[in-house]
């Protein structure tokens, strides 16, 4: 069952284009009051950015964790996602009109504390998302990555390792620790255009 409305949703990723465009004008981040307690809360997120119309990937950044307000972290990760993803360079202010934001408001993780054979039958693709913790290593998914691939179960596991930079097989090994959560995902249409539930 849904946590947030389709409302709360949309504000969340209104909100992010509106810190992008106030930090391309200011160089700051904003932060701005919501409209519900829900979104006060502590909550984990991402923010995601896609040219438009590919869907190619420009940047992603997140707080896999509730360590802040869920408005609060959405400022800082749509900031962190336009300019500080070492995949690609910073974001120019030009680019705002060209790409999607996605936003995904995550719930805790949680360790999937049984033997290795028997993980991938506690993970479902399009529900679940992973984080792989081994020693310093650490890689995280999101849930609406293995549905956009194609992945089954053991491939979604084997990315997540190499997302830590580690083997594939990693995740089998005795002192990793894999964590599943769930997330509630809203994206745009077109740029500026019109919000959606993705999952």
């Amino acid at each position: 069952m849904a946590y947030f409305s389709d409302s709360e949703g949309e504000w969340l990723v209104r909100t992010a284009r509106k810190v992008l465009e106030r930090f391309f004008e200011t160089g700051n981040v904003e932060y701005y009051k919501p409209p519900t307690e829900r979104l006060e809360k502590p909550s984990g997120v991402f923010t995601t950015i896609k040219k438009y119309p590919s869907g190619e990937l420009r940047g992603c950044i997140g707080y896999p964790e509730p360590i802040k307000p869920l408005y609060e972290a959405l400022s800082e990760t749509a900031v962190l996602a336009a300019t500080d993803d070492p995949r690609f360079p910073p974001m120019e202010k030009g680019e705002l009109d060209h790409v999607i934001i996605e936003v995904s408001a995550l719930t805790p993780p949680k360790l999937l504390d049984v033997p290795k054979d028997e993980l991938p039958k506690h993970i479902k693709i399009g529900r679940d998302g992973l984080i792989l913790r081994y020693g310093p290593y650490s890689g995280l998914l999101l849930p609406q990555v293995p549905v956009e691939e194609g992945w089954n179960v053991g491939e979604f596991l084997a990315y997540t390792a190499l997302k830590a930079g580690l083997p594939p097989d990693a995740w089998t090994w005795p002192d990793t620790h894999i964590y599943t959560f769930q997330a509630e995902v809203f994206a745009e249409e077109r740029p500026k255009g019109p919000i959606r539930r993705v999952m």
